[in-house]
């Protein structure tokens, strides 16, 4: 059932360090603030200090009570308070008007304030302005990254993806520069770095930058290889449906922080329940990468060894018993347990994804990456908005269509547009203005299109100048060239024979072999050809930002080889857990072992809803 990884792959790094590096400086702010004192934490801050700080280790360094900030007047007596918060304009007036009130009211307090993961001059400025930049402390907590798992490290910074590819606003790109920093001062030196897209340019030059301030230490190389993508290179991916039982999980009942809570639709009791979910669940670790339609079965089967386990205890003397119930009972009861809830997921997920709906989901999603009855799509998509089955799905689905077709004809763009805006209301006009900004749902002008007017233009010049007119034709006008880069990478597997979802045979199976993830392919063909050579018309239909470095050395000859298969891939903007899927299959394939940087994790619904007119 789950894959056995290859016997030579090599060791994941410890990344344990991470959590103690954080803990201990946050630690450092908290004792700069002696004496009993209460702490106002940020609500998206909660979920990634708890796997970090519980509760009781900040009570052991004199936190009193906890609050979340919640931009009202505060109830708290103490002397003291600690403020911490990501450095946001709104939650900075937020606390200049608690120490204005205070101020007011003749109470004499102390505050101090910690930004996390960074310290922003505009948020100095408010302070300033507000007249109390003299009456508080700040510090810079810098909490880059949150390890997950074994193989997942995240920013935890959702709203990179908005601020960064909507707003043009790059202020995270120093804290992107700094976490890649971390890691190859940890775990580097890095061997080679390669990059696509203007923002994993940035992330390198930042990184660089810092690397060259800092000092040298030569320590045996860890990690070798890195490699950058920006979220935008790749919008098809997270557009279409999971179908993996982990992206399923996150899809109905979302993970947050690797922790997910299972209703008492799940439990079968009156209680909700938390679990974490990473490779110390061992029922959660055989199926997380599976194909949906391979969990019952392997489900099933481990009830009936667990039942088997079980039974053994029947016939045992005193003293086998005595070690059966010191030695496996315990294991055994916390095995049923994690079982009996995931069985409870696996159904909650069937009665909502395996409806004749959701099948035919698959099905238009499937033609649409394939590029067949389009029309058909069409009608399925307009049957979907008047319906009213879900403002996100049709979203989604109508960005689907457009990415794939290289936009739509100007009559389909306005019915679409116009019947989605009678389904869910004029106010997400502003939606559109989004989605067309980032070239997710554009219509086609008259006359040539992009793809067209590229292909000639490559005719005449030389590659490297085609590269430069396509920038400044993707500049007018966002288009995707989807069916072009189809072809080239051959993602989408010709359907003549039956895909064994049981037996993969790439990583297609991860849409159930109608599709291999745009984002995972130019890793794979990156890595086979050490480098963008042979790549370079895909390059240029990407609108370039390639690059690949040769780092410095550092490391030992053997610790060199095995560190060389450990691959580092951060995401920029996000990652779906249907490509952490695809990359663990790569690896399991070519012996390597990836591990995966992203600002946060991502799903069709996450990105929709940061591009929907209310997120601004």
């Amino acid at each position: 059932m789950a894959h056995g990884a290859r016997r030579d792959s090599p060791e994941l790094p410890d990344f344990s360090m991470l959590k103690r590096l954080a803990r201990d400086q946050l630690i450092y702010f908290l004792e700069q603030l002696p004496g009993k004192k209460d702490l106002f934490i940020e609500g998206d801050l909660m979920s990634p200090l708890d796997r970090i700080a519980n509760v009781s280790t900040l009570k052991q360094h004199d936190v009193d009570k906890l609050y979340k900030v919640e931009h009202k007047p505060i109830l708290s007596t103490s002397d003291q308070l600690c403020f911490l918060i990501r450095p946001r304009i709104k939650t900075v007036k937020w606390i200049c008007d608690v120490a204005k009130a205070d101020k007011a009211a003749g109470k004499f307090r102390r505050y101090k304030l910690i930004f996390t993961p960074q310290k922003f001059y505009a948020c100095e400025a408010v302070l300033e302005e507000q007249g109390i930049f003299g009456d508080v402390t700040t510090d810079e907590w810098a909490f880059y990254l949150l390890p997950l798992d074994d193989d997942i490290i995240s920013l935890e910074l959702p709203e990179f993806f908005q601020d960064n590819f909507l707003a043009g606003d790059q202020r995270w790109v120093r804290t992107t520069g700094s976490a890649l920093h971390l890691l190859h001062s940890l775990y580097g030196p890095f061997s080679k770095v390669y990059g696509i897209g203007r923002c994993a340019k940035m992330t390198y030059e930042s990184w660089r930058e810092q690397v060259e301030e800092g000092e040298k230490k030569a320590h045996q190389a860890e990690i070798g290889n890195v490699f950058l993508i920006d979220r935008d290179v790749d919008f098809v991916t997270p557009l279409c449906s999971q179908v993996v039982y982990e992206g399923l999980v996150d899809d109905i009942f979302r993970i947050k922080c690797g922790c997910v809570e299972f209703g008492p639709d799940v439990t079968s009791s009156d209680k909700s329940v938390k679990v974490m979910l990473n490779s110390q669940d061992k029922v959660f670790g055989e199926i997380r990468n599976e194909h949906f339609s391979n969990v019952f079965g392997f489900l099933s089967q481990k009830a009936r060894n667990l039942q088997t386990a079980y039974d053994k205890r029947r016939g045992m003397d005193i003293k086998q018993m005595k070690t059966f119930v010191s030695e496996e009972l315990k294991g055994l009861k916390q095995e049923h347990r994690l079982l009996s809830l995931h069985i409870g997921a696996s159904e909650s997920i069937m009665k909502k994804k395996t409806k004749q709906d959701f099948q035919e989901l698959l099905k238009t999603e499937h033609s649409l990456l394939e590029g067949f009855e389009i029309r058909e799509c069409i009608s399925f998509i307009e049957e979907h908005i008047n319906r009213q089955v879900s403002m996100i799905e049709s979203l989604r689905l109508l960005c689907l269509l457009s990415i794939t077709e290289n936009g739509l004809l100007p009559k389909d763009y306005r019915s679409l547009k116009a019947q989605y805006l009678q389904s869910y209301g004029v106010n997400h006009l502003l939606s559109f203005s989004n989605l067309r900004q980032l070239g997710l749902l554009v219509e086609q002008q008259p006359g040539e299109t992009l793809t067209v007017m590229e292909s000639k233009v490559g005719k005449l010049v030389n590659d490297r100048a085609a590269g430069k007119l396509t920038d400044a034709f993707s500049s007018l006008a966002k288009k995707s060239n989807f069916r072009a880069l189809s072809r080239k990478l051959n993602l989408v597997p010709k359907s003549d024979e039956e895909y064994d979802l049981r037996v993969p045979r790439d990583m297609a199976y991860i849409f159930s072999g109608a599709y291999v993830p745009l984002s995972c392919k130019l890793i794979e063909q990156v890595l086979e050809r050490d480098g963008w050579t042979g790549l370079e018309e895909v390059s240029r239909l990407l609108n370039g930002h390639e690059f690949a470095v040769t780092g410095s050395g550092g490391a030992d000859s053997r610790g060199k080889n095995d560190s060389q298969r450990i691959i580092l891939v951060m995401f920029l903007g996000g990652c779906t857990f249907s490509e952490i899927s695809a990359l663990r299959f790569l690896g399991r394939e070519k012996g390597y072992k990836f591990i995966v940087v992203t600002t946060a994790i991502t799903n069709s619904s996450r990105l929709m809803e940061a591009l929907l007119d209310n997120h601004l």
